[in-house]
């Protein structure tokens, strides 16, 4: 009854909006509404697209029952120019983007049974689709990479394209700041550590008597992310994992049993196992952490302002003491230089916004002048433990419209962008010409982005 309420308040939604377009598809189904080259593209598609943007929060400019099919028209026209190139694409990164992104619907929605219930699939059922879709997005990201791959944008370009450009257009470069970082680990006691152990070995007594179920336990006491999902980590390669757990983890055979206590840099775990493939497995998991005292805290601020103090007198340099005083390994090594990854990109930077920043060291940054250093302060690393820290503001680039001087990158960027979008668009104007395109009457009023698919 809900599938069917809900279809029909689509269809409402769509006769309010657009009455002619809604009547013609009230009367099926489903529908073929575009053909492309020997493709079709079905309402359902286009419906399915229009449910996804509302769930990922994506805006959709026009008329959605315009602008997603001329979208899917268009990837169309990429996939087959795809597969004359015979590109491919590694099913390992497309697994990772589909665990990715049903985290990502199960944060919007609650659960795993709520995104079964808004898509109207099986969870299997979900996964296989995305896994298309984003084996598909990803070709279309190669064939674009060809098209622009030639590309060279010269200083000459750059000056030419921005010559003209009143002040107040040109890119604004946000503030960015360049921190350095010492933390240090409060002392945690055996008596703390085997207090978390016992509550471990008693879930795991628990689970093994039949008296609890894993995921319940860990949804009710696991201290990671994984636990509104009753411990489910999805699938994940053993290279994601930590060494530790991966190694109890791929030990386990049977589903109906947990591994011994896995300690990691996260805290303590048991596993268990769902079902493994080759180098990826899915798994459960409970992670609990020992907690320090408010003893061995203010313990750990102590050392650290005494540390400050040392380096003010200029007894040691803020880089001598990251190497050897701070407990931070991530940042041990490069002189205590925090760093940001682009999760698209990949790319890894030391000038971050302050955004980008962790929020408690954006907290202390706001506030300082280059050179100076903070109080120590408590803080989550990231691996989700609270540590102790103290910062020091490296250098600081306020917020300023880009100049060629000073962020030429940035406008080379730019002017890349642009060409590169130029040509992307000749080429789909020009595929065009040479596809067919089919559109059913009743799709065919709309102010489409590209004006050649009607013939």
């Amino acid at each position: 009854m809900k599938k069917i309420f809900f279809a029909t308040l689509c269809l409402l939604v769509a006769a309010i909006m657009n009455p002619q377009k809604a009547e013609a598809q009230s009367n099926v189904i489903d529908e073929v509404v575009w053909v492309v080259g020997d493709e079709p593209i079905l309402k359902s598609d286009v419906e399915q697209a229009r449910l996804e943007a509302i769930t990922y929060r994506m805006r959709i400019d026009g008329d959605p029952y315009c602008t997603i099919p001329e979208q899917i028209a268009v990837r169309k026209l990429f996939l087959h120019q795809a597969a004359i190139d015979s590109v491919e694409v590694s099913d390992t990164e497309v697994m990772n983007k589909v665990d990715n992104q049903l985290e990502e619907f199960v944060s919007i929605l609650g659960s795993r049974e709520k995104v079964e219930e808004h898509f109207g699939m099986k969870w299997a059922q979900k996964r296989e689709q995305l896994f298309e879709n984003f084996k598909d997005e990803m070709m279309i990201a190669e064939v674009r990479r060809g098209l622009v791959k030639d590309i060279k944008v010269t200083p000459a370009m750059v000056r030419k394209h921005f010559k003209d450009v009143p002040q107040d257009s040109l890119p604004f470069v946000p503030t960015k700041v360049e921190v350095q970082i010492i933390t240090r680990e409060p002392l945690i006691t055996p008596e703390e550590i085997e207090r978390v152990k016992a509550q471990l070995r008693d879930y795991t007594e628990r689970v093994n008597s039949g008296t609890s179920k894993f995921s319940t336990l860990a949804l009710m006491y696991s201290e990671d992310g994984s636990a509104k999902d009753g411990g489910e980590l999805g699938w994940t390669p053993r290279a994601q994992l930590a060494t530790e757990f991966a190694d109890a983890a791929f030990k386990l055979t049977d589903p109906n049993t947990v591994s011994k206590i896995v300690e990691t840099e996260f805290g303590f775990h048991i596993i268990q196992l769902i079902e493994k493939r080759g180098d990826r497995i899915n798994c459960r998991h409970i992670l609990k952490k020992p907690k320090a005292t408010e003893e061995a805290i203010m313990k750990a601020m102590a050392d650290l302002d005494s540390i400050k103090a040392e380096i003010e007198k200029g007894l040691y340099t803020f880089d001598e003491c990251t190497q050897f005083v701070s407990h931070d390994k991530d940042t041990r090594n490069n002189y205590g230089i925090m760093r940001y990854q682009d999760r698209e990109t990949m790319d890894v930077y030391t000038k971050m916004e302050m955004k980008e920043l962790p929020p408690e060291v954006a907290k202390q940054v706001a506030g300082m002048n280059v050179g100076d250093i903070s109080k120590p302060f408590l803080m989550t690393d990231s691996k989700g433990k609270e540590v102790v820290a103290i910062v020091k503001l490296r250098d600081k680039v306020d917020g300023h419209r880009a100049t060629m001087k000073d962020d030429y990158q940035i406008m080379q960027n730019v002017v890349q962008a642009k060409i590169s979008e130029e040509k992307v668009d000749k080429w789909i104007r020009d595929k065009q010409k040479v596809t067919y395109v089919r559109i059913n009457e009743d799709w065919r009023n709309c102010d489409f982005q590209y004006d050649g698919w009607i013939k």
